[in-house]
């Protein structure tokens, strides 16, 4: 393929990945209350009535406070597991980690259905930390590979020098190995944070009666209507994770993450 048909080719994927942003956008900009592209006459009314409405800052507290908390929970579980199977590489060791990445291996409707027959079964549904602790076990998944892929770019050898000049076990987790996967730590938790705001189904199922995150409350909002305010939240929604992932991409290890290996350990 030469350079100018893999540059026109690039550019093609770019403009159909981004065709459907900018018509989101100029939506969103429509004076009246109105589905058309290109907007008729500008306005951000739509934006504010998204920043004052209780109808809307209620679902959208409830979503980033769900999705702070079981970045959480996901990186309480990940983290030791992969530390523990990277450390001691027992011999069960690739089934603990099927079992870490399975919740994300499945269709999530099966895992919804999962965590709605478990919390119905013990009488404890309906509630905020149902959806933050099935989101949590559900996201284990991205701080789990990340983490992952973080510790095997840490030479064992330096864990052997920290020992022998008199580290204990504490000491050196705390002052050697957390300082040098810690962009993977934040990279997994980001990753975590983004796909609990975006995710519906199980918030749904598990506790979407009585809880309204924003996707739920785009979804019944839906049932009357159309609104701007709808492209309005979903240019907040991408603009947070363009803002997530670009960070990332800037203080991150973004090919590591994304599974290229250093020359160096070729």
């Amino acid at each position: 393929m030469t350079r100018a048909l893999r540059t026109g080719f690039l550019t093609l994927v770019l403009i159909l990945l981004c065709a459907p942003l900018v018509v989101v956008a100029g939506v969103s900009l429509n004076e009246r209350k109105m589905l058309l592209f290109p907007p008729r006459g500008l306005s951000l009314d739509w934006y504010v009535e998204m920043t004052t409405s209780n109808d809307w800052l209620g679902p959208i507290a409830n979503s980033l406070i769900i999705a702070f908390f079981s970045g959480l929970v996901a990186l309480s579980i990940a983290l030791p597991l992969a530390y523990a199977l990277w450390r001691r590489r027992w011999f069960y060791a690739r089934a603990l980690y099927a079992m870490g990445i399975a919740p994300f291996i499945l269709p999530p409707v099966i895992s919804a259905l999962g965590f709605l027959i478990f919390w119905t079964s013990i009488g404890y549904s309906g509630r905020i930390e149902n959806v933050i602790l099935s989101h949590g076990v559900f996201l284990v998944t991205l701080p789990l590979v990340t983490i992952s892929l973080g510790l095997e770019t840490i030479d064992r050898a330096v864990f052997e020098a920290a020992h022998t000049l008199g580290a204990d076990q504490a000491t050196v987790v705390r002052t050697v190995m957390l300082p040098l996967i810690l962009p993977y730590v934040i990279s997994g938790y980001a990753f975590a944070f983004v796909l609990s705001l975006n995710e519906y189904i199980i918030a749904y199922m598990v506790a979407g009666f009585t809880i309204e995150t924003l996707p739920i409350k785009i979804f019944n909002s839906l049932r009357y209507g159309y609104t701007p305010v709808m492209a309005c939240v979903a240019v907040l929604f991408v603009a947070l994770a363009a803002l997530i992932f670009g960070l990332i991409g800037r203080f991150g290890d973004l090919p590591r993450l994304l599974g290229a290996w250093s020359p160096e350990r070729r």
